[in-house]
């Protein structure tokens, strides 16, 4: 191993982060090997997604579909109604498909280059995968090892004119053995030491070959990339509602929020939309969320109706528990408040 590798183990085999899904590195040591349907899964949900909001919907999948054969025999609507509030609903539906190719497979394949053909499975899942579960001689690079890789290099543009650079840097220290224990310590330096802001350089197991820190500044590493404005887009959401049921549907197969199942909505444009008032449609206010890409602003709307369809329909009482997708639970919960008053 290169002195990287070893002081980082060391200070792994001390400070490694319990998570419900991992193997302490003694017990690794042991022989024991983590469920790679378990690491794919936490995998998935952490992108873009904080640990501790993670393991609440972690537990309850592996409450509810303990193995990937019980997630691939799953109805989808059950799955996208748990992945309610974890957001990026894209990843819910590659999901399912790759739950459903794994057990067609006849089980999760060892390797990066075999794992990144399954849907859902990009680079860093791929490698995080074969290197946590399978110990094989893989890299995961994510954004806190980019942090700590930057900052050791002291890379002088931003991490995403230099993915590359960042990588043969981060294979370069790959250790012999223990590759899933290597790629876990630096996921883990990176969340708890080698932080964004205050980086606490004096608990840090490899600070003497920090660049950064050499020339006393860690933490203008990485070098930022000019932010770019999010654009805006803008449209109405209805409540449907005849006293008792809201009006639900199901979204398109494609696009945003796929097959999800969300309020009615006009189409989101660049510009607002003027809508005159009526007796049957009484305004009730406004709901923004911001997207990776665009924020969005969406005028809500009451609409009383005679009766709702009994496939469409959910009940009033029970609509925070619908599933629905964060921008429409925001809708759904300001017109609540309103409508009691």
């Amino acid at each position: 191993m290169s002195d990287f590798s070893d002081k980082l183990l060391n200070w792994y085999d001390a400070n490694a982060r319990e998570l419900p899904w991992r193997i302490p590195p003694a017990d690794r040591k042991r022989g024991v090997m983590p469920d790679p349907y378990r690491v794919w899964l936490s995998e998935i949900m952490l992108q873009q997604t904080t640990i501790p909001h993670g393991i609440r919907y972690f537990l309850r999948f592996t409450e509810l579909w303990p193995d990937v054969q019980s997630l691939a025999s799953a109805d989808r609507d059950d799955i996208m109604r748990e992945w309610a509030g974890l957001g990026y609903y894209a990843r819910a539906r590659n999901l399912y498909a790759c739950a459903q190719a794994i057990v067609e497979n006849g089980g999760f394949p060892s390797t990066a280059d075999e794992l990144i053909r399954f849907p859902g499975i990009g680079p860093y899942t791929a490698g995080a995968i074969a290197a946590i579960a399978f110990d094989q001689p893989a890299i995961a690079v994510d954004g806190n090892v980019e942090r700590v890789f930057a900052r050791q290099i002291a890379l002088d543009k931003p991490v995403r004119d230099a993915k590359g650079d960042i990588r043969e840097a981060v294979q370069a220290e790959l250790p012999g053995q223990r590759s899933g224990d290597f790629a876990q310590a630096l996921m883990d330096l990176g969340a708890t030491v080698c932080t964004p802001k205050s980086p606490d350089c004096g608990a840090c197991p490899v600070v003497q070959s920090c660049q950064a820190q050499k020339l006393g500044k860690p933490e203008a590493y990485p070098v930022k990339a000019p932010k770019m404005p999010k654009p805006e887009r803008f449209g109405d959401v209805f409540i449907f509602n005849d006293g008792e049921f809201v009006r639900v549907e199901r979204r398109p197969e494609t696009g945003l929020l796929a097959g999800m199942v969300g309020l009615p909505t006009t189409d989101w444009a660049d510009a607002a939309q003027e809508r005159k008032d009526d007796a049957a449609k009484t305004f009730m206010g406004e709901v923004t969320h911001v997207f990776t890409h665009f924020r969005l602003t969406l005028k809500v709307y009451d609409v009383a109706e005679a009766e709702i369809e009994t496939s469409q329909r959910v009940k009033i009482t029970e609509l925070h528990d619908a599933g629905l997708p964060s921008v429409f639970a925001k809708a759904a919960k300001l017109w609540a408040s309103i409508r009691a008053g």
